[in-house]
């Protein structure tokens, strides 16, 4: 594997131990920018201002608070150093669940799994979860924090993907049902229509970061000189009518078809 580890960790369960590796499955492609003085072009820096006296606090002499409309709870850097996990290598196995079991709005950040020298043990692993047809509920700490994972199969390659805790996600309960006029049947239909007009298999490569890709052209162009004209896109304005509306879109893609 090529790619760069950026955690070492042991899968346990039982008396099994599986030495691993931790390699991101999703990378940052976005344009990052600096801040530079208008009229000098230097980088400029963030610096943590007093707003009263105006004065730079540095960062011996700054403290970490929650305020709240009453009062100020101040805390010492030992303090929440206490609250933090003890260190561990241990990737905890707490029980193997049907593949699905979990939803997807759990799902957090993936990362590829690679062995970390015992390639033999891995591999019986790594069939193994893929045979089973289940996904691990596992628990670990990685740099200072505490992580609840599901660790399943993808495409024969374990994957093992942080989730969300309980009071991040938020219960479809808590949203309003949809509401307004009740549709016809006619209305049902043609909505149905241009559901199954639309059907297609999911292919990654269709779909692009249209933005960055129209932000790093313009960047090229300005780094050899160059002005390119960017088009701005006109917003389509919704219609209050919803047959003409569902019409016009059959018709469209039907055509395109």
């Amino acid at each position: 594997m090529s790619a760069r580890a950026v955690w070492k960790g042991v899968i346990g369960f039982g008396d099994e131990r599986v030495p691993v590796k931790l390699y991101t499955a999703v990378s940052d492609r976005n344009v990052h920018f600096r801040l530079l003085d208008r009229r000098r072009h230097r980088p400029v820096h963030q610096a943590m201002i007093e707003p009263r006296s105006g004065k730079t606090v540095s960062r011996d002499d700054r403290h970490k608070a929650v305020v709240g409309k009453q009062d100020r709870i101040l805390f010492d850097t030992d303090e929440l150093d206490e609250l933090a996990p003890a260190p561990s290598r241990d990737i905890e196995v707490m029980h193997f669940l049907p593949q699905g079991a979990i939803d997807n709005q759990w799902y957090q950040r993936p990362y590829y799994l690679g062995p970390d020298g015992d390639e033999e043990t891995f591999d019986a692993f790594a069939a193994a979860l893929a045979n089973s047809g289940r996904e691990g509920l596992v628990h670990w700490v990685m740099r200072h924090k505490a992580y609840v994972g599901a660790l399943r199969d993808h495409d024969g390659h374990p994957v093992l993907i942080t989730l969300r805790h309980l009071d991040e996600v938020v219960d479809a309960d808590a949203l309003e049902p949809p509401g307004g006029a009740k549709l016809n049947a006619k209305e049902v239909e043609m909505a149905t229509d241009l559901v199954e007009a639309y059907a297609a298999d999911f292919e990654p490569a269709t779909y692009q970061d249209e933005y960055r890709q129209r932000l790093e052209a313009l960047v090229e162009a300005k780094r050899s000189g160059k002005r390119l004209k960017v088009k701005r896109r006109r917003r389509q304005e919704p219609t209050g009518d919803i047959v003409s509306s569902l019409e016009a879109s059959l018709a469209r893609e039907r055509k395109r078809a």
